[in-house]
């Protein structure tokens, strides 16, 4: 039976914690920024009409109280739930590494958003949610995020496109006072989602290429996702605590660098953390209408090892 198409909570279990999720109805829009807004940079077009389904997204971003369960976790406690719309093997679920210092960076961790992950990280965080209740769960796309981002509307920000009105709704460089904050301490945007600006800086499932849009010229592009196949450059979006606003735009498209890792002691370096990135986290999606289970599969990124 499907789930009713409404707000609800997924409980991880055998802990405290649960992730709250927000239905987003699908739809058409223009993805990608007009030439003179404010703050355009040229890989934000050129713009072209995108149709993304029904998903659900994360009201917040992923804390560290959601992500430690996963950096904590044994193996033989990873098992999915009968009846489950997905089936994820336990042994197919890589789990991270410890972490080799606090990565928090001091900056805070109670009801803070985890931070400093890879985007492989970040996917096989949603693998394991995946295989502990039996909901696919994944990194939104670019066209996921920023059509969540926009909210119906077609303005800079989730809200409008004054941006004295930013304070509202973000965390970012001129207010954060040097690092995150707790999630949803600002406004949420029309449709309840929290820190869609600012904050941390999302993953999202897309290789980034700056060039991204220009194959989408004079169609509507179908749920779009460009899959990775290189390490570098990852996509992101949303901006951070650090950056200056028209970094927060809907349309702002960032992304990884190799230089986030640029401390880390371990040669190959880490698959699953960057040292020098405190800036980076991810939230979640859920598709209304999960695919076969042989297309979920392309989800589960395999690691490239970074020298």
């Amino acid at each position: 039976m499907a789930q009713e198409f409404v707000p609800y909570e997924e409980h991880i279990p055998e802990s405290e914690e649960s992730i709250e999720m927000v239905p987003v109805e699908g739809g058409t829009f223009m993805m990608g920024s007009p030439e003179d807004e404010t703050g355009r940079e040229a890989d934000e077009g050129p713009r072209n009409k995108v149709k993304v389904d029904d998903f659900w997204m994360g009201k917040y971003e992923i804390t560290w109280q959601e992500y430690d369960l996963f950096v904590e976790e044994k193996l033989e406690n990873v098992s999915t739930p009968s009846g489950g719309e997905v089936n994820v093997e336990a042994d197919a679920v890589s789990l991270p590494t410890p972490p080799y210092i606090d990565m928090s960076f001091g900056m805070g961790r109670d009801g803070y958003p985890a931070i400093n992950m890879t985007q492989y990280a970040a996917i096989m965080y949603a693998k394991w949610l995946t295989a502990e209740t039996g909901h696919f769960y994944r990194l939104p796309t670019e066209a996921e995020w920023e059509y969540a981002c926009r909210a119906g509307g077609n303005s800079t920000y989730t809200y409008g496109d004054d941006q004295s009105e930013l304070d509202k709704y973000a965390w970012y460089k001129g207010n954060s006072d040097g690092g995150y904050q707790k999630i949803g301490t600002k406004e949420p945007n029309a449709l309840g989602i929290y820190d869609i600006h600012g904050n941390v800086a999302e993953w999202t499932m897309d290789q980034y290429d700056e060039n991204y849009y220009e194959q989408f010229e004079g169609s509507t592009a179908d749920n779009p996702w460009l899959k990775p196949e290189e390490l570098y450059p990852r996509s992101l979006r949303g901006g951070s605590w650090q950056d200056e606003p028209a970094k927060l735009r809907c349309a702002e498209r960032r992304g990884s660098e190799a230089k986030w890792k640029q401390l880390d002691p371990q040669l190959p370096k880490s698959l699953w953390w960057l040292t020098n990135a405190p800036f980076v986290g991810f939230r979640l999606v859920r598709p209304a209408d999960p695919p076969p289970q042989q297309e979920i599969e392309e989800y589960w990124l395999e690691a490239i090892e970074d020298y």
